[in-house]
């Protein structure tokens, strides 16, 4: 049975003393959640974030990290920098990554095994935007996203990763593909693996939806059967929100 991960991704939001007052609120309503709580946070948050969170079960991780363990990469952050203070999880290849700072499948890639590599749990973005989705070559992106991310891994590496797919066009816009559309793509994600790496990889995979994920629709999206948990974006800025979101069976 696969868990219900449900990862807050913070973006380039809150200071440290708005982290730690973030956290503090959020432990007590999290606190019985039979699923996996996550807040990706800034760099700057890292530190503070990790000392409020222990002995709870909210687990901290970073937005981002380079492939290389160092080096003349002004303004990065290694993966085995993060390991070292205690982060868990890190988001890799986000669309806004994508859009905005060059990243590639390629960039992906190197990063998603280095992660794995030093023992971070890696969340892979995958998505297509709203144009790819009007011609119709939804499936073609982000299966093909998938196969490139994931190409070189063993099947327990990619057992390990989890997958996040977050439709572009639903992204900070307040629109949500419906549950049928997420879990049909996400089934087909999940069939991609399969064709590489065998159906019992393939069942095992971890593979969220993001896109305007918030209480009001959570339930219905993490109740499919292929959809297990979510990315979310605005919502997880504000603590009731994101708790709510993750209590989504009461």
């Amino acid at each position: 049975m696969r868990k219900k991960v449900i990862a807050g991704n913070w973006k380039m939001n809150k200071l440290p003393n708005e982290a730690i007052a973030f956290i503090e609120e959020l432990v007590p309503l999290v606190k019985n959640t039979k699923n996996e709580v996550v807040l990706c946070v800034p760099y700057t948050d890292l530190f503070y974030s990790l000392l409020v969170a222990q002995n709870t079960n909210i687990k901290i991780g970073a937005q981002n990290m380079h492939w290389e363990e160092k080096g003349a990469y002004t303004g990065e952050v290694s993966a085995e920098m993060l390991k070292s203070i205690g982060v868990e999880y890190v988001i890799i290849g986000h669309s806004e990554r994508r859009q905005y700072f060059a990243e590639t499948d390629e960039t992906v890639n190197k990063k998603l095994k280095k992660a794995l590599k030093v023992g971070l749990k890696p969340i892979v973005c995958v998505g297509e935007t709203l144009e790819q989705r009007e011609s119709g070559k939804t499936i073609e992106i982000i299966t093909k996203q998938t196969k490139l991310a994931l190409e070189g891994l063993s099947n327990e590496e990619v057992e390990k990763t989890i997958i996040a797919y977050e439709p572009i066009w639903a992204i900070g816009t307040g629109k949500t593909a419906t549950a049928d559309d997420a879990n049909s793509a996400i089934h087909e994600i999940r069939n991609e693996i399969s064709k590489i790496y065998g159906q019992n990889v393939a069942n095992g995979v971890i593979i969220q939806y993001g896109g305007s994920v918030k209480s009001a629709n959570a339930k219905e999206l993490f109740s499919m059967p292929d959809i297990d948990g979510g990315l979310v974006g605005g919502a997880s800025l504000d603590a009731t929100e994101f708790s709510n979101i993750v209590n989504y069976e009461k």
